[in-house]
């Protein structure tokens, strides 16, 4: 029960692949997920290195801001069920798309 707060965290990080994919995505939440990796990646930071402990705070500071902004659009891509690839899960069998049927009830024979 403790460890919900980290479970959700790890999602959402998973989430982002997802998010930076969708189309739908507007690109100025893309680009912020984009500046942020490259802060991340880059030498530069507000906090020298030199101060080994406390030099990773500025980057998770910056990470757990992004996570929080884009919690709600992360939490699209990872809540529910993982959606199920047809041609996957039915390998060799033919699929049809688009059809509609009705099921009609067999009347009873007086």
């Amino acid at each position: 029960m403790q460890f919900i707060f980290f479970q959700v965290l790890f999602k959402r990080i998973k989430a982002i692949k997802f998010f930076l994919k969708d189309k739908e995505v507007p690109k100025r939440k893309k680009i912020i997920i984009v500046l942020g990796i490259i802060y991340l990646v880059l030498p530069v930071d507000l906090i020298p290195p030199v101060l080994f402990p406390i030099a990773w705070m500025d980057d998770a500071v910056l990470w757990i801001f992004i996570i929080w902004y884009l919690k709600d659009e992360l939490d699209k891509y990872w809540l529910g069920e993982e959606p199920v690839d047809p041609k996957k899960k039915y390998h060799g069998k033919k699929i049809i798309d688009d059809v509609n049927f009705d099921i009609e009830k067999e009347k009873e024979h007086s």
